[in-house]
């Protein structure tokens, strides 16, 4: 017998399999790797007990608990004009044409580094299929995107609840209904750093801080060169 878990691309569980090993080696833990297409389905029929998914999904039968936000980049070509930028906005892409989004975000970016357009995407997931020729530039005023934690109602155990606790950070000897911080979610003072991050190849946005507002007026700068 074991607990099956899935995940989507972007989510890396290593840090709660080790806590679950160490805490219950009488039941392990298999993860799996699944596409965001299709990140509820093995758990509706039963060939998961929990799933990492990245919202927003039919949550119909299922429990939920909201855990991280994943901050927006948008991938640009390496010699694209604006790839320089310490950050963008909407905006600043508006008159840019978009790559065409595929399934496989692996595909999109490479049609981005083909030159076709742009794409917008969770950074974890321009992180994790990162190029040398594509870098990854946040996005300050786009939705971030959501992880979370979804099991189904029928399926609401001991063992989950117990899995629940490690993800939420409660020790073995915390109560379930104690009022405990998600230490999973990112603070918004995280977020907010991250949206300030240095330019890298895609998939590392700038890390690092800007002084008095010296990208805004590049940006400035580049909306009026672009539209000369």
């Amino acid at each position: 017998m074991a607990l099956r878990l899935d995940y989507v691309a972007g989510v890396s569980p290593a840090k709660w399999l080790r806590a679950w090993a160490d805490r219950r080696p009488d039941l392990p833990l298999e993860a799996e790797r699944v596409d965001e297409s299709a990140q509820c389905d093995r758990l509706r029929a039963g060939e998961a007990d929990l799933a990492f998914v990245r919202l927003p999904v039919d949550e119909t039968g299922l429990h939920r608990i909201l855990l991280w936000e994943e901050l927006a980049v948008a991938a640009l070509p390496k010699d694209h004009p604006l790839a320089e930028a310490d950050d963008l906005e909407l905006a600043d892409l508006a008159d840019e044409p978009r790559a065409p989004e595929q399934d496989d975000p692996a595909m999109t970016l490479e049609l981005v580094a083909a030159g076709t357009g742009y794409a917008i995407l969770p950074h974890s997931l321009a992180r994790l299929h990162h190029r040398r020729d594509v870098v990854a530039i946040p996005v300050t005023d786009a939705a971030p995107t959501r992880i979370a934690l979804v099991w189904r109602v029928e399926r609401d155990d001991a063992d989950i609840q117990e899995f629940v606790g490690v993800v939420r950070g409660r020790t073995a000897r915390s109560s379930r209904g104690a009022d405990e911080p998600d230490e999973t979610a990112a603070p918004p003072a995280k977020a907010a750093a991250a949206s300030r991050a240095r330019r890298q190849p895609a998939g590392a946005p700038r890390s690092g801080g800007r002084s008095g507002g010296t990208a805004r007026g590049g940006r400035q700068q580049r909306r009026g060169g672009r539209r000369r």
